[in-house]
């Protein structure tokens, strides 16, 4: 599960791969600090406008949270794997739902299947390319909040031992992919908390306008996009250089799409254990000794985007 052994000596890898509590700390901070700020341009300046910017902005912090969940379950954002764990429970994955543990498990054979027939992520992948109607249609899914709800009641029935009473079988493995847990107690106890500070700084509908409905909504879609980014119409090969995508991003791509070096994701199947901070210098190394024209790098999520959109049009209601 370390293809970039083939690329850097253990000594190259070593210092790359070293753990900082003080990034970790910033990481967190950063994330939890980006969400209270969009609360605060709302509060400050309460309009449709702020509302909607404050909707995106916590929405992809969610999705940072869920980054920062899946760095701590590489154990790659703190020294010590308790420190790892607690923070990536409790202020990454509970608030959002999700399960560290249970994401772990599944992700690690993503790791080792990568674009195989036993890579449990294959089926985020399989269906691109396809049509721009399809695309469209996946899209408007996730915006209005059908693809976050029909989820979410998966993942309450499932909590509840209801599974078979959800349309199509569920597994924790599915519910994992989508950054749902299995369980959901702990999950609902961290929603208290927040609900409690956004009461308290502002309004008891908070938890559920800016909380809940960025969940629902904004988050779902950029998971999308991000899935599409890093396994979407690549090579179904055993090459850690054409199975997995690097996508390049501007400063507004990194705030509303792609937070916290996510979009280094063809680095981060070379080596894993890298934190996620680390990942440009291992671009740039992989750049610098000619591996560049190899590797497959999206320009941009809008290139990547049109490519997963591109087949032509077919009768399809998928």
């Amino acid at each position: 599960m370390t293809p970039g052994k083939s690329f850097f000596t253990s000594d190259e890898i070593r210092p790359l791969a070293q753990r900082s509590d003080a990034w970790g700390l910033w990481l967190i901070l950063h994330c939890w600090g980006t969400i209270a700020l969009a609360l605060a341009l709302f509060a400050y300046v309460p309009n449709p406008l702020t509302f909607i910017i404050a909707v995106i902005v916590i929405g992809s912090r969610q999705l940072g949270l869920a980054i920062l969940m899946h760095e701590a379950a590489h154990a790659a954002m703190f020294k010590t794997r308790a420190l790892n764990e607690f923070v990536g429970e409790w202020l990454c994955g509970r608030p959002i739902l999700a399960d560290l543990f249970e994401y772990r498990s599944y992700h690690l054979k993503h790791h080792r299947y990568t674009q195989t027939e036993n890579d449990p992520d294959l089926k985020l992948s399989a269906p691109f390319p396809t049509t721009k109607a399809s695309m469209r249609r996946k899209l408007i899914r996730d915006i209005t909040g059908q693809t976050g709800f029909r989820q979410r009641s998966q993942q309450i029935m499932f909590a509840f031992k209801m599974a078979g009473e959800v349309e199509g079988e569920i597994s924790s493995q599915d519910l994992a992919q989508a950054f749902a847990g299995p369980v959901i107690g702990r999950a609902l106890m961290a929603n208290m908390v927040i609900f409690a500070v956004m009461w308290g700084f502002g309004a008891w509908w908070w938890w559920f306008a800016f909380w809940v409905l960025p969940l629902l909504t904004w988050f779902q879609l950029v998971l999308r996009v991000r899935n599409i980014a890093e396994h979407g119409v690549v090579e179904k090969t055993d090459d850690p250089l054409r199975n997995v995508r690097t996508t390049k991003a501007g400063p507004l791509m990194r705030l509303i799409l792609a937070p916290y070096f996510v979009n280094y994701h063809l680095e981060h199947h070379l080596l894993m254990h890298v934190p996620c901070h680390r990942l440009p210098k291992l671009h740039a190394l992989m750049l610098e000794r000619g591996h560049g024209a190899q590797m497959q790098i999206g320009q941009s999520y809008w290139q990547v985007m049109r490519l997963a959109a591109s087949k032509g049009a077919l009768p399809t209601s998928a």
